[in-house]
């Protein structure tokens, strides 16, 4: 029974890392960056909707999602672009379990 739960929550430390918000004034905000391969990469947030902030902050344990802002509002990230397309439902515990447009992950859409 102990082994299960410290399994348990080893697996959900190692998920919470994969996503991250950077350039922000807290924690809660910023530019979304996810890590692929070992690499954080800037999420592209052209079609970034309440859905996919919603999937973030449940996430990162930030509560609701207050606002959207496009145009590299908080910056370009510290790391390159990843990928352009996130599609969330919104009800999605963890950013990966999104839909996501493998061809897009790349280096150059910057």
């Amino acid at each position: 029974m102990r082994l299960s739960i410290f399994f348990v929550l080893s697996v959900q430390y190692t998920v919470s890392v994969n996503v991250r918000l950077v350039g922000g004034h807290s924690r809660c905000a910023g530019t979304v960056e996810v890590l692929h391969r070992g690499q954080w990469g800037t999420v592209c947030d052209e079609d970034w909707d309440m859905a996919d902030a919603a999937v973030v902050c449940r996430e990162l344990d930030c509560g609701e999602p207050v606002d959207v802002l496009g145009a590299a509002a908080f910056g370009k990230g510290d790391a390159q672009m990843w990928t352009q397309e996130i599609q969330c439902r919104g009800n999605e515990s963890q950013i990966h379990l999104c839909a996501w447009c493998v061809e897009s992950w790349t280096v150059e859409n910057l």
